[in-house]
């Protein structure tokens, strides 16, 4: 493959074989090169093929303009969040990451610190994401000396949260977040409980609240069995469980205009009923 453009020392526009265009990254690819110069193979980390779409016309745009030293941070992050998280990304993530990134240090640069006011919630639920937010603000220190507030890892945790959920929207996943912690709060006052978050039955309860709140995100509404024997059966053995769920179903139907299935409430009831049993 032939260089076409020099992006950054580690970004550039090549040509392949077949004569397709294509964004090649990898850490030095670019270095010292210029249009016609053949590069090293082995160092490409990332490839994505121009297809006339937005998101790799982007691409270029801002890694045209990106300086280097930040460049190497958001190659540096994304290979430890694929390690870690095991996951590949695509092209959206180095776009949104690169843009979100860059803005924040140039931001702090000018003495603007912007507050996440959803970082305790992505702590909580979103720990290994928030983990790799902690990691990127150093790589980010280390690479351009800027030390980026600490509720900018929560920022950055939401966009590997997006890139693993197929292009869900930041909005969208920070609604998600929010109704997740609403109905926590839902449980934990009509109960009178502190949940125990390191607890089996916690994590598999947030995993389901999780994909709840998707659900009422998006307006999708789930299937009922109207299996009306089932029905009874557990609102005679958890009252106190499936009451708490007649409340998250007034606070969804209220806040978010969503209607809960008798089915879904069966499952929120079971896992409020375990929840509660720990305590």
């Amino acid at each position: 493959m032939r260089i076409e453009k020099v992006f950054n020392n580690n970004v550039v526009l090549a040509k392949a074989e077949n004569h397709s265009e294509i964004i090649v990254m990898g850490k030095g690819i670019g270095f010292q090169k210029r249009t016609g110069d053949r590069f090293d193979q082995a160092l490409i980390e990332k490839t994505f093929v121009i297809q006339g779409n937005d998101a790799t016309d982007q691409l270029k745009a801002i890694y045209q303009d990106l300086p280097v030293e930040e460049s190497d941070a958001i190659l540096n992050i994304i290979q430890e969040a694929e390690i870690r998280l095991q996951h590949p990304f695509e092209a959206n993530l180095y776009l949104t990451l690169a843009d979100h990134i860059h803005y924040a240090i140039q931001r702090t640069r000018e003495g603007i610190t912007l507050t996440n006011p959803l970082t305790f919630e992505v702590k909580r639920f979103y720990r290994r994401e928030y983990e790799l937010g902690m990691i990127s603000i150093g790589l980010i220190e280390q690479y351009t000396g800027v030390s980026l507030a600490p509720d900018e890892a929560a920022s950055i945790a939401l966009h590997f949260v997006n890139a693993q959920k197929e292009g869900q929207l930041i909005e969208e996943t920070m609604k998600v977040t929010r109704i997740v912690q609403d109905i926590l709060n839902i449980v934990r006052l009509h109960f009178g409980v502190t949940f125990d978050e390191d607890s089996i039955s916690y994590n598999r309860f947030i995993t389901h609240l999780q994909y709840f709140a998707q659900r009422v995100v998006t307006g999708e509404t789930f299937a009922s069995s109207q299996d009306t024997f089932l029905q009874e059966q557990v609102k005679a053995s958890y009252p106190q469980a499936f009451a708490c769920t007649d409340k998250i179903d007034t606070y969804v139907a209220g806040a978010h205009r969503f209607q809960v299935g008798m089915d879904e409430k069966l499952y929120l009831t079971i896992h409020i009923q375990r929840i509660v049993q720990q305590n």
